[in-house]
C-alpha cells in the first residue's frame, strides 16, 4: 500500500505545472486567461495552502466559449458514429492511464479520502466507455405505422449545452454529464465548481490529447453569479445540466427562462435509511454508516436520516455510536483515512453550526459534534439522537458527516417521517418482508430506492430525484432523452383523402 509520504511526493510532481501556470480556461481548443485578467485561488482544505491561481471567467469568456461550441457543433453532430465511439474510448483509456494523478489531485483539492477518489477516477473512465458504446444507437428511433402513413422517429442532438458541476467528487460527476452529451453529438461549455477546479482541466486536456476537435469541449472557470449566470442566460446554449444545491437550481431555472432553456437538475437530498425490526441488522448497520460517513458525508445520496424501529432502536443506536467513534479521520492522502477535511472553511462553519442547532432543539450529540484542530477543515463524524422529525437537523440538508436518528413504531409512521421533507432523491429500506418492501417503496417519495443495499450504481438505470431534489434523469437512454430532440417523420403510403378547401364546385 502506498504510504502518505509517497503520495505527497507524487502529488508535488503532478501539481508542478499547475502551480506554475495556474488553471486557465479552455476555449476553442486554446488555453486562455480570463478576458478581464482576474484570477482566484484554489486552496486545499487539508492545510489551507494555495494550490494554484485559477482564471476567473465572466460573461465575455462564456460568450467566446458558447460561440466556439456553436461553431464546432455541425461537424461534431455529423461525425460518423463509429468515429465518435472510438474517440470516447480513447478518452477512457487516457483517464485510466492518469488515474493516480487524477485521484491525488482531487483528494488534495477537495479533502476527499484517497481510498474513494482512486475509484472515482476509474468510474469516470467507465462512464466514458458506457456512453461510447451507446453512441452508435443514440439516434435510433421507432417505426409507428398507421393506415395512411409510415411514421418513424429519430433523435438529433439538441446543440451546444452548458454543464455546471459541483465540488464533491467533481471529476466523476463531470464525466457523468459530459460523456453522454458528447456521445449524443452535443458540444459542451463546462463551468466547474470554483472550489475544485483542478481535475476538470485535467479531464478536458485528456479529451483533447485523445483527438477531440477544438471547440467541442470548452471549460470556463469562475463563480456562479458571474460565469454561471452568463452560461444559463446565453442564447446559443440550448440546455443546462446542473448538479448542486436546490436553491441554485431554482435560480438557474429563472435565469434560463427567457431563452426557454431545457434543464436537468440533480439537487439536494435528505435521504432516509429505514431499518425495520426484521432486517439483517449487521448489514443494515454497515450500509447506514457507509452511506453517510463515506465521502465526508458530502454526497447528494447520503443517508442522512436513520429511521429505526423502536424495538431495536436502543441496541442499534448503541452499536452505531461505537462505529461512528471508531471512524478514522486524517490526511486524505493517507490510505488508512476514512474521513478527511470538508471542502472549505465556509462549509465547515455551515456543518458545525448544526451542532448548536441540535442542542437548542433538544437532541443529543451522541458522537462527534466538534471540529478537529485549527489548520484544516476537519470535523468529527457526528451522530444526533433523541431527534424528532420536525427538527431542523431532520429537515435540512447538512451535507457533511452528520447522521440524525429518529425512532418509529409502525410502517405508516416510518413512511410519514420519510416523506415529510422537501427532498426526494434517494431512499434505503431494510426489511426481510417482501410485501412490506413492495408497499413501502411504492409510496416512498424518492427517485431512487435501494432495498437491503447501499447505493450501488448501475449505469443503465435512471438517476435523479423528485420534489426539491431535481428534474430529469441521468443514465442509459435517459441521458440521451435530455441531450437530444425527438423528431417525427411521416411518409404517406398512398392516396389517402386530403380535405379540399377553396376548390370550385
Amino acid at each position: 500500500m502506498t504510504s502518505l509520504q509517497d503520495s505527497l511526493g507524487r502529488l508535488d510532481a503532478y501539481l508542478g505545472s499547475v502551480r506554475t501556470d495556474g488553471v486557465l480556461n479552455l476555449i476553442g481548443g486554446k488555453s486562455s486567461e480570463a478576458a478581464s485578467g482576474a484570477v482566484f485561488q484554489s486552496v486545499s482544505p487539508v492545510d489551507g495552502s494555495v494550490i494554484c491561481e485559477v482564471a476567473k471567467g465572466g460573461a465575455e469568456d462564456i460568450d467566446a466559449a458558447a460561440k466556439a461550441a456553436k461553431e464546432a457543433f455541425p461537424a461534431w453532430r455529423d461525425l460518423p458514429n463509429a468515429e465518435r465511439r472510438s474517440l470516447l474510448h480513447r478518452i477512457a483509456d487516457r483517464i485510466e492511464e492518469r488515474a493516480e494523478e487524477i485521484a491525488l489531485c482531487e483528494s488534495w483539492d477537495t479533502g476527499q479520502a484517497i481510498r474513494f477518489m482512486s475509484k472515482a477516477a476509474l468510474r469516470g473512465a467507465e462512464n466514458f466507455r458506457f456512453f461510447a458504446d451507446r453512441a452508435p444507437a443514440a439516434r435510433d428511433g421507432q417505426m409507428l405505422p398507421s393506415w395512411t402513413l409510415m411514421n418513424i422517429t429519430t433523435r438529433v442532438p439538441i446543440g451546444p449545452v452548458g454543464i455546471i458541476t459541483p465540488w464533491n467528487t467533481p471529476f466523476m460527476l463531470s464525466t457523468w454529464k459530459i460523456a453522454p452529451a458528447l456521445a449524443a453529438g452535443c458540444t459542451v461549455v463546462h463551468k466547474p465548481a470554483e472550489l475544485s477546479p483542478v481535475t476538470a482541466r485535467i479531464l478536458a486536456d485528456i479529451a483533447h490529447e485523445a483527438g477531440l476537435p477544438p471547440g467541442v469541449w470548452n471549460v470556463v472557470n469562475g463563480y456562479g453569479e458571474d460565469a454561471g449566470r452568463a452560461l444559463t442566460e446565453h442564447s446559443d446554449i440550448k440546455a443546462i445540466a446542473f448538479v448542486g444545491e436546490s436553491r441554485t437550481g431554482s435560480a438557474i431555472m429563472r435565469q434560463g427562462a427567457d431563452t426557454l432553456k431545457r434543464v436537468h437538475f440533480e439537487l439536494g437530498g435528505k435521504n432516509p435509511v429505514v431499518v425495520f425490526e426484521d432486517a439483517d441488522l449487521d448489514r443494515a448497520l454497515d450500509a447506514a454508516v457507509f452511506m453517510i460517513y463515506s465521502l465526508n458525508g458530502e454526497r447528494c445520496t447520503s443517508s442522512s436520516r436513520l429511521l429505526v424501529q423502536s424495538g431495536i432502536a436502543e441496541e442499534f443506536t448503541a452499536r452505531l455510536v461505537e462505529r461512528v467513534n471508531a471512524i478514522r479521520i486524517g490526511h486524505p492522502l493517507d490510505p488508512a483515512t476514512e474521513v478527511g477535511p470538508l471542502i472549505h472553511w465556509d462549509h465547515l462553519r455551515k456543518v458545525t453550526s448544526y451542532f448548536d442547532v441540535a442542542l437548542q432543539e433538544g437532541a443529543t450529540i451522541a458522537a462527534g459534534g466538534e471540529r478537529i484542530g485549527e489548520q484544516g477543515c476537519y470535523v468529527r463524524p457526528t451522530l444526533f439522537t433523541g431527534a424528532r422529525a420536525d427538527m431542523r437537523i431532520a429537515q435540512e440538508e447538512i451535507f457533511g458527516p452528520v447522521l440524525t436518528v429518529i425512532p418509529f413504531d409502525t410502517e405508516e409512521e416510518a413512511l410519514e417521517i420519510a416523506n415529510g421533507v422537501a427532498f426526494g432523491l434517494a431512499g434505503y429500506v431494510w426489511t426481510n418482508d417482501l410485501t412490506r418492501a413492495l408497499r413501502f417503496t411504492d409510496r416512498l417519495e424518492a427517485g431512487m430506492i435501494w432495498v437491503n443495499s447501499e447505493n450501488v450504481r448501475h449505469l443503465p438505470t435512471p438517476f435523479g430525484g423528485v420534489k426539491a431534489s431535481g428534474i430529469g434523469r441521468d443514465g442509459g437512454d435517459w441521458s440521451f432523452e435530455f441531450y437530444m430532440e425527438q423528431k417525427h417523420i411521416g411518409f404517406a403510403l398512398g392516396k389517402h383523402h386530403i380535405p379540399q378547401l377553396g376548390k370550385p364546385h
